[in-house]
């Protein structure tokens, strides 16, 4: 893809912020640099670099970059700058109290494992002063607002091993709590779905297929709204997150423009996380490769930026 760079020679943070500094230096900003260089950085070398940085020139790279970048490559760039718990803590405060976006806000806790969530929480607190829970009381409501708190205050276990008989009882409680009865049983799905382990949760849907049909059609049919789409989104990312990644990117592309804030989000934040899977369900489940797809809509130096993400 021409678009696509060589990636630098790895550099110490030293010389990394040296040509940065030359490269926001003179008439303009010398950006496929900038992209080129903190592209191809993993978050330690990122966080050291910036330390660099700011010995070396006083002034925070952050800062430096958001007056020399523009549009969506000034975006995708400054979230990559952040840790991966960070930038989610970043996201969510944004998501809640800026730009308010419950879609985004609703996707990034309900696919996060329980360790994730309880360091968001905290960073979270320590960055903006206010505690996460307060900003998703002010900005949801009803059964969605129950099962964000619940979801994001409840100890989850975190390993593989299932209990049968329990699995059973939850895939019949939920039965009973929606497609057996006239009306839905909320309380029930976000007791279960809350409280469940990916694991369990997994266990649970195929438990639920083999008696009573798919679990994602009950959960459509006896759900609505942001309630729905965070149902869905935490039993997905139980079964297979890649997948449940690789199908949001692709709604992101589908069709007349681009969602771009749904593709900078999902791109920045699951590169050190499980791109190399994402690509391979993407790639298995629409016949095309996420790269082409990315470079069929965008262009320039985000094109450049967000295909050295993904790699090709």
């Amino acid at each position: 893809m021409s678009s696509l760079m060589v990636p630098p020679v790895l550099q110490s943070p030293r010389e990394d912020a040296t040509q940065l500094y030359r490269a926001f230096k003179g008439f303009g900003c010398d950006t496929a640099t900038v992209v080129n260089i903190l592209s191809h950085r993993d978050a330690t070398q990122r966080a050291f670099l910036q330390q660099e940085y700011k010995n070396m020139y006083h002034e925070e790279l952050t800062s430096r970059l958001s007056s020399e970048l523009s549009g969506h490559t000034k975006t995708a760039v400054l979230l990559w700058m952040h840790d991966p718990a960070g930038r989610d803590a970043t996201i969510l405060r944004q998501a809640l109290t800026v730009s308010i976006n419950l879609q985004a806000a609703t996707e990034v806790i309900c696919s996060r494992t329980p360790s994730q969530l309880q360091t968001i929480k905290q960073l979270y607190y320590s960055k903006f002063g206010s505690r996460i829970e307060y900003d998703i009381k002010m900005q949801t409501t009803g059964d969605h607002k129950k099962l964000l708190l619940a979801y994001i205050n409840t100890v989850r276990y975190e390993g593989l091993e299932t209990d049968r008989a329990m699995v059973e009882r939850d895939s019949k409680s939920l039965f009973k709590a929606g497609e057996k009865r006239l009306g839905t049983d909320e309380k029930t799905f976000i007791q279960i779905f809350s409280g469940a382990s990916r694991a369990h949760l997994a266990a649970i849907s195929a438990a639920y297929r083999n008696i009573y049909g798919s679990l994602k059609k009950a959960v459509k049919s006896e759900t609505s709204g942001k309630f729905e789409f965070g149902l869905l989104t935490i039993l997905k990312c139980a079964e297979n997150p890649a997948k449940y990644f690789a199908k949001e990117l692709y709604k992101s592309m589908k069709g007349l423009g681009t969602t771009d804030s749904t593709l900078i989000r999902i791109v920045v934040t699951r590169t050190e996380i499980d791109m190399l899977y994402i690509k391979a369900e993407y790639r298995k489940k629409f016949h095309k490769t996420l790269a082409d797809a990315i470079h069929s809509e965008t262009s320039s130096h985000y094109r450049t930026f967000m295909l050295s993400l993904v790699g090709s």
